[in-house]
C-alpha cells in the first residue's frame, strides 16, 4: 500500500503527519518505507537526526541515475536507508533534487518513482511519500506512484480555498495517469477546539461532503520538541494526547483499507 501526503500549501504539517503515521505503522510490525521528495528534507532530518547530514546516497542520486545511462546502475534497494527505529526505512531527500527537477521533467522521467517502488513492493508492507508544497515534477511522480492521497489541512480560509484546486489537480492526475488513485481523506492539523474559526471551517468541509478524517490533530508544543529530538511522537511520548490522536488516525486508516 502506498500513501502520498500532499498539499500545495506549505506549513500544513505534511512531514509531521507522514513521519508520525509511518512510525506507528512500523511500531505495529509493518515494514514501512518513507520516501522524502521535498528538497528541504524535513522528513529525512526527522527520521534520521544527525545521520541525515552524512548520507552516501539519496533520492537525488536515484533520479540522477535515471538521467545518465550506466553499465552498472545501483539497485533501487541501495537508495533505502535504515532509521533508528525497527521496521522503519527512508529514501532520503537532498537539496540537489531542486537542481534536477527541470531535467527530469524535460526527459519525462515521471514514472521512474512508480517503477522503483514496484521493485520494492515485496520488501515493504506500506509506503508513505512526503511531497514538496507545490504541484511539480516530484509531486506528480508521487501521485502517479501512490494508491491513496492524504491531504493535511490547517483550518484557515486560505487553506480552504486552496483545497478545491488541490482536489481538482488530484482528479486530473487520476484521470490522465493513475486510475487507482483515491483521496483517502483530509487530515485536520493543529486543531484548536475552543476557537470558533477552525470549528466553522471544518464544519463547512463536512457539510460539503468532503472526506474529513477523525480524529483531528491538536496543536502542541510537544510536536516541536519531537522535531528537535528527531523522535516521532510514539517514541518520544507515546501517552501524550497528540500521540494518541496519531494512533487513532492510523487505526482509522488501517480499518478503511483492510479488505
Amino acid at each position: 500500500m502506498r500513501r502520498v501526503v500532499f498539499n500545495q500549501k506549505g506549513g500544513v504539517g505534511k512531514s509531521t503527519i507522514t513521519c508520525n503515521i509511518a512510525a506507528i505503522s512500523a511500531d505495529r510490525g509493518q515494514r514501512t518505507l518513507v520516501v522524502d521528495l521535498d528538497p528541504q528534507g524535513n522528513t529525512t532530518q526527522y527520521l534520521l537526526g544527525a545521520a541525515a547530514d552524512d548520507l552516501d546516497l539519496s533520492l537525488a542520486d536515484f533520479f540522477d541515475q535515471t538521467l545518465n545511462f550506466k553499465l552498472n546502475p545501483k539497485q533501487t534497494r541501495e537508495f533505502v536507508q535504515r532509521t533508528p527505529y525497527p521496521n522503519l526505512f527512508v529514501m532520503p531527500s537532498s537539496p540537489q533534487l531542486e537542481e534536477l527537477q527541470s531535467k527530469l521533467e524535460s526527459r519525462y522521467k515521471i514514472y521512474k518513482l512508480r517503477d522503483a517502488l514496484d521493485e520494492l513492493a515485496d520488501e515493504f508492507d506500506v509506503v508513505y511519500i512526503d511531497t514538496p508544497p507545490a504541484l511539480n515534477f516530484f509531486t506528480r511522480s508521487a501521485l502517479i506512484a501512490a494508491q491513496f492521497c492524504l491531504i493535511p489541512f490547517d483550518c484557515d480560509e486560505f487553506s480552504r480555498r486552496a483545497l478545491y484546486s488541490l482536489l481538482e489537480n488530484v482528479e486530473e492526475i487520476k484521470s490522465d495517469h493513475n486510475r487507482h488513485l483515491a483521496v483517502e481523506g483530509i487530515v485536520v492539523n493543529q486543531f484548536q477546539p475552543r476557537a470558533s474559526l477552525p470549528q466553522k471551517v471544518v464544519k463547512e468541509l463536512i457539510d460539503e461532503g468532503l472526506p474529513v478524517l477523525q480524529p483531528y490533530l491538536s496543536a502542541s508544543v510537544r510536536i516541536k520538541e519531537s522535531h528537535e529530538q528527531a523522535k516521532p511522537m510514539i517514541h518520544l511520548d507515546p501517552r501524550h494526547k497528540v500521540s494518541q490522536e496519531f494512533i487513532a488516525l492510523h487505526e482509522s486508516l488501517s480499518k478503511a483499507t483492510t479488505p
